[in-house]
């Protein structure tokens, strides 16, 4: 299939700049796969649609202050960092602008509490830095980027963020993220507690959802596109879950791609379902077989991106596409802080 066949006419209104002041009051498109059918329900609805026995598997990573801005040290020449991804306990990869300024060797401060040396420069142009800091500011680099670090917004999101942890879930625990695992921002505890007294079983993955989930894929082949690597982790509690689900007929719904492409790599890289940990660079598009994963809660995704296109291997292509044409005509709100999509 080609990148263009994934396009669709999104009006820019359509883009959700800050999310509702309910987390659970956005609207669902319940679609089913064997029919094709959509109904227009609201997010709540989960708990009358998810099963007793059935299981939700969400995405536990949290979302890191990870943009810095500072000074190169030696001539106070303004530089901006974004990292990426953690290669020790104080060592990153980074995306850094201006990134001519950012050689190896080069010296950069944040504040009177962070430093920064550049360790490598790498082919694709990111870098590796190094990062020293005033442990009486924090024993890690986490308590630092809670001081002064930002929340790495999604291009597409131009309004200013007024709580942080609007961009975050209500069940993030494990640091890592550059992006927020979207499709469980919808969630509340009270929403999750119904859901439980349902018979709704609750498991967790981790999946640090890297700036990669946001990159175009460039070849008109999609065959041909190179996916992004992330860091995951299934516990042997939710594998054992999922395993138990499965041998009693109940379903495993995932909330969101990330939560799928955990899943799913699981069974490619150990053959099934089980306590593991690892990088995956995993690209689902239509064809794909899926092993574990039953059902689908996810937000609207960017035309031509991998997500529109796990979404479509999954609910099949045209059904997908005549769904999101059918939630542009109904002034569905997109992206990030967006309506959401059930797929059964």
């Amino acid at each position: 299939m080609n990148k263009s066949d994934f396009y669709y006419d999104l009006p820019q209104e359509l883009i959700a700049q800050t999310p509702l002041e309910k987390r659970d009051a956005s609207r669902l498109m319940y679609l089913s796969r064997e029919t094709g059918g959509i109904e227009h329900r609201k997010f709540t609805d989960i708990v009358d649609i998810i099963a007793p026995g059935d299981t939700l598997i969400l995405n536990d990573s949290r979302v890191i202050p990870a943009r810095l801005y500072g000074v190169k040290k030696e001539n106070r020449t303004p530089i901006e960092f974004l990292l990426l991804t953690q290669k020790g306990p104080d060592s990153w990869e980074i995306l850094c602008r201006p990134g001519k300024k950012a050689r190896q060797g080069t010296v950069f401060s944040f504040g009177d509490i962070l430093e920064a040396e550049i360790t490598e420069v790498l082919d694709n142009g990111n870098r590796v830095c190094r990062f020293n800091f005033d442990k009486s500011g924090g024993d890690n680099i986490f308590s630092i980027l809670e001081k002064i670090g930002e929340m790495p917004l999604p291009h597409y999101i131009h309004e200013k963020l007024k709580d942080n942890e609007r961009y975050q879930t209500v069940y993030s625990r494990e640091k890592g993220s550059v992006a927020a695992p979207t499709a469980g921002l919808h969630f509340t505890p009270e929403l999750l507690k119904r859901l439980k007294e349902k018979g709704v079983n609750i498991g967790f993955v981790t999946l640090h959802v890297g700036l990669g989930t946001f990159r175009p894929v460039k070849e008109d082949d999609i065959t041909k596109h190179e996916m992004h690597s992330e860091h995951y982790e299934i516990s042997g509690e939710t594998a054992e879950l999922i395993t138990k689900t499965k041998a009693n007929g109940g379903r495993v719904i995932c909330v969101g791609t990330t939560a799928c492409r955990t899943v799913e790599s699981a069974v490619k890289y150990h053959g099934s379902v089980c306590a593991c940990q690892g990088w995956t660079d995993i690209f689902i598009y239509p064809g794909y077989e899926f092993k574990v994963m039953d059902g689908l809660i996810t937000n609207f995704h960017l035309p031509e991106s991998t997500l529109i296109m796990l979404v479509s291997a999954f609910a099949g292509y045209e059904n997908t596409m005549r769904a999101y044409r059918e939630a542009v005509e109904n002034k569905y709100r997109f992206f990030s802080f967006g309506d959401a999509m059930m797929i059964l």
